[in-house]
């Protein structure tokens, strides 16, 4: 065991290809493990991946895991439940004549994942499979309207009939959904004691959950939409990280496991809102690439995640990142608070293949995941993958996939190409793997394009920060030419999201709709009036955020407590969110302040001349947060040596078929390389988790924080 170093926080990124691990030391010092995913029990991967990492401290997971203080879990684990439909048999009762709300949808979700042609031709595609048959949904008569009055009192035997055959079906948990409950409760909590009379009655001990308890916001069909989900698959999910927990316990750890939220913070696996995290890896990667960005003195970052399955992007701008209050997850419409990000089926991973009518290249959007390709004969993929390609190319070392842990069969992957794509396109088995990967690139390219230019900004406003296990290999094929302001590649860019996930606050974050008008002519007292009913408002939530902190021990004293206010102009369709050092909003003074922050947010997302303070304000919803002060990991530092790697760092060179040309490519072992080091293209830089190609035409510069700089030679 190593006596120099004490591990303190573990961080967890589960993906649907590898499992990362990012553990970090009393000093800030960091190591990341890398090994494939275990869908059957992903506990099993993780122990793997941590064992990858602390070989670099000599160490063994009984050895460290007793010093740990902290542990961040990341995963898919929700997600894909949710998306193979196992989860609990649950019984829904909503406002009488919306009980085909699952079959009818909303007109939006229906088509969401769909191309353009097929969003036009409407027999090209279909509805989701509910995720709650109507035999498992019943109507009680009621109707709270929208100012919150009770127009239609709720119908108590219906009510009870509607219980009795919901129990009848044999549901497992029941949720409700009442019209505009966000607004008034009162027939939600009516109906709650109902069911739990019936409940009481016959003996029977299930879960019920309500809208207004849960996510009281605006938009009937993802409030409802997150409350099943809730039901349906985050409960479940619930007894799979309590084992996860319970795994690390056996190993000598005392912490209790936190899970990254869609938020971009962590919270407990026994929130009772446990939906919030349902995409929690790719978030991890967006608050590390803040947290990142802010150390070095960058405010405006493009992110680009390239793993086995997906491409993930977002935008931070001005050191801030969206925040969406109703983003769509599996394709479904939900009412959850997600940082914004875009994401692509598309990955290493992905398979390819020569669509027999066009005869064109197909790539994805399913994957191989975990199992990589057809160059692992373990796996057992028929199907060409992007990994098979770039092992053809001879940009992936076969024999250094995870660190030689894994082999690959460049024979075999030649042969599947050959077979697969050569043939069929009457080309050079060579030319054709090239021609995938260059393929692959051009669209993540116009992916990030047109995500970028959609904003009104251009690439030159923007660095691009590039991590993921395939990101570093793929790197120069999509900067190349698009004229970003740097390109940075961090050495720990496989483990990046879990890194991130280590970077998060541990906060709590609940929110509520107002929809109050806020005209131009405004008195000073419709002001305070508007003040107070924030302010009663944030009270409301601070109770939830007590609770949920009470849970993990911590007290109300320890917490930072601070208000956010949704709003946009009035008439307009998106909101933003104005974050606040508020606890309270302290008099109309503090609107002010809210407004002016409003002006200049706006003003950075779309443009100073789009500011329309005359049009007045609609307050749309109020945010509030808590946390509480966590360890964090330092910044790699060293000092910058000579350009020229030194000896021990080469491995030599590599015949790589680049772009229709055979070239020779020097190789070299990335945790040997020092700051200040530069190297030319065509270069691979290799490290147990990832590759990292420097193109011909360009070259890479190490610097003293132990990121990558990719730079291009500037024409003429």
């Amino acid at each position: 065991m190593s006596l120099e170093t004490t591990p303190r926080i573990l961080a967890i990124d589960a993906g649907g290809t590898m499992t990362d691990t990012f553990i970090i030391n009393e000093k800030g010092d960091f190591i990341v493990g890398k090994a494939q995913t275990t869908p059957e029990d992903e506990s099993e991967g993780f122990m793997n991946s941590s064992r990858d990492a602390l070989a670099y401290w000599d160490m063994t997971v009984e050895e460290a895991f007793p010093s740990l203080v902290t542990g961040i879990y990341s995963g898919t684990s929700m997600l894909n439940r949710l998306l193979e439909r196992k989860g609990r048999k649950v019984g829904v009762i909503v406002t009488k004549g919306m009980e085909d709300y699952f079959r009818l949808e909303r007109g939006k979700q229906s088509y969401l994942g769909y191309s353009y042609s097929d969003r036009l031709h409407v027999c090209t595609h279909q509805h989701n499979e509910p995720i709650i048959p109507r035999s498992q949904i019943r109507g009680v008569p009621e109707r709270i309207d929208v100012f919150g009055d009770a127009a239609i009192p709720m119908d108590d035997d219906a009510a009870r009939r509607a219980v009795e055959e919901l129990l009848d079906e044999g549901v497992e948990a029941i949720c409700v959904n009442f019209m505009f409950s966000y607004r008034n409760p009162a027939h939600e909590l009516q109906m709650k004691d109902i069911v739990e009379e019936v409940l009481s009655a016959r003996g029977v001990d299930i879960p019920v959950t309500i809208a207004s308890d849960h996510y009281s916001v605006r938009g009937d069909f993802p409030r409802l939409n997150t409350l099943t989900v809730e039901a349906f698959a985050a409960e479940p999910s619930r007894q799979h990280l309590r084992a996860i927990d319970a795994r690390v316990k056996e190993k000598g750890a005392h912490f209790d496991l936190r899970i990254m939220a869609s938020h971009g913070g962590t919270i407990s696996i026994e929130s009772r809102e446990l939906a919030r995290t349902l995409v929690s890896g790719p978030i991890g990667g967006v608050i590390g690439a803040t947290w990142l960005c802010d150390h070095i003195g960058v405010e405006n970052v493009f992110c680009t995640d390239i793993g086995g399955t997906s491409f993930d992007l977002a935008i931070i701008t001005g050191g801030e990142y969206d925040v969406k209050p109703y983003p769509d997850m599996a394709r479904m419409l939900l009412a959850i608070p997600l940082v914004e990000m875009d994401s692509v089926g598309e990955g290493t991973g992905s398979y390819v293949r020569v669509n027999p009518t066009s005869g064109r290249i197909e790539i994805g959007p399913d994957s191989a995941g975990y199992r990589i390709g057809t160059s692992w004969p373990e796996g057992n993929v028929t199907t060409v993958t992007i990994n098979d390609c770039n092992v053809v190319l001879g940009l992936i070392n076969p024999d250094y996939f995870l660190g030689g842990d894994i082999k690959l069969d460049r024979e075999r992957a030649l042969k599947a190409v050959q077979m697969q794509i050569a043939e069929p396109l009457g080309i050079d088995v060579y030319r054709a793997a090239s021609g995938v990967v260059e393929l692959f690139e051009e669209s993540l390219k116009n992916d990030v394009l047109s995500r970028i230019m959609g904003k009104g900004y251009a690439p030159i406003n923007y660095t691009l920060l590039n991590y993921g296990g395939g990101g570093p290999l793929h790197v120069g094929g999509i900067s190349e030419g698009m004229g970003f302001e740097r390109v940075l590649v961090p050495t720990w860019a496989a483990g990046f999201s879990a890194f991130g996930c280590s970077c998060s606050d541990f906060e709590y974050r609940f929110n509520a709709s107002l929809d109050l008008p806020l005209a131009p002519d405004v008195s000073p007292d419709e002001k305070e009036g508007l003040v107070d009913m924030i302010n009663g408002q944030a009270a409301f939530l601070r109770e939830k955020i007590v609770e949920e902190f009470g849970k993990s021990g911590i007290d109300e004293d320890d917490l930072r407590v601070r208000i956010a206010i949704r709003m946009q102009y009035m008439g307009q369709l998106r909101d933003l969110e104005v974050r606040t050092d508020f606890e309270w909003l302290d008099g109309p003074e503090s609107l002010d302040q809210v407004v002016a922050d409003f002006e200049v947010l706006y003003a950075k997302v779309y443009a100073l001349s789009a500011r329309s303070p005359e049009l007045g304000y609609l307050i749309t919803q109020i945010v509030l947060s808590g946390t509480v002060d966590v360890e964090k990991p330092a910044l790699p530092e060293e000092p910058p040596g000579d350009a020229e790697p030194p000896p021990e760092a080469s491995k030599g060179t590599r015949e790589v078929y680049w772009r229709g040309d055979w070239l020779e490519g020097t190789i070299w072992e990335m945790e040997k390389l020092k700051a200040g080091n530069r190297l030319p293209g065509l270069a691979i830089v290799e490290s147990p988790a990832t590759t990292f190609v420097v193109p011909p035409g360009s070259s890479a510069y190490l610097d003293k924080h132990r990121i990558f700089h990719l730079e291009w030679e500037k024409e003429g």
